[in-house]
């Protein structure tokens, strides 16, 4: 596990596009999602980062159901990672009660397209598909008891608002994407 910091992408860039299946077989594209907000997290099942964040981006995901989307993409090389393969994908998101898809990005493109590097790397974007936040979930990834500043939760609450995000972005951090 290599320890990875987001590269803080340029706010007001845009959403890449992409087309990718979901734990269902479905394929799932960045046009299917229609609320004021999106959050792209790029992640996976066995990063320990990943792991500690699940249930707080879970109730994220059903808090703002019907006003923001999130979405997961896992990347990783499953070759060398058979616990992020599509089939465990779909275990997790059936076991966890994912209220949101769960992509395989077998080629790494998007991955590569959005400039992410770690597990999780959070991208939240506007209504116009332009990057409004990028960093972490909150201060504390391994104690959720003694978050004091959720970080995501305070972007999505502004761009909903229509509001500009008046506080310091701060990189997400976590294992390294397993490229091929």
């Amino acid at each position: 596990m290599a320890l990875t910091e987001s590269t803080m992408v340029k706010l007001g860039s845009d959403a890449p596009y992409f087309n990718l299946p979901d734990t269902k077989g479905n394929n799932i594209s960045l046009n299917n999602f229609k609320s004021e907000t999106l959050v792209v997290i790029f992640t996976c099942n066995h990063c320990p980062y990943a792991k500690a964040v699940e249930d707080r981006l879970i109730s994220l995901g059903n808090n703002y159901k019907g006003k923001a989307d999130f979405v997961l993409i896992s990347s990783n090389d499953v070759a060398n990672y058979p616990d992020d393969s599509p089939a465990k994908m779909a275990e997790k998101h059936k076991s966890k009660g994912y209220p949101f898809p769960y992509l395989f990005d077998e080629t790494q493109d998007v991955a590569k397209a959005y400039n992410a590097v770690c597990t999780p790397d959070i991208f939240l974007y506007n209504k116009d598909r332009k990057l409004e936040y990028r960093g972490r979930l909150d201060d504390n990834w391994q104690q959720p008891h003694n978050v004091t500043r959720e970080d995501l939760k305070m972007a999505i609450d502004a761009v909903l608002g229509g509001n500009k995000i008046k506080f310091n972005q701060i990189p997400s951090m976590g294992c390294n994407i397993k490229w091929k």
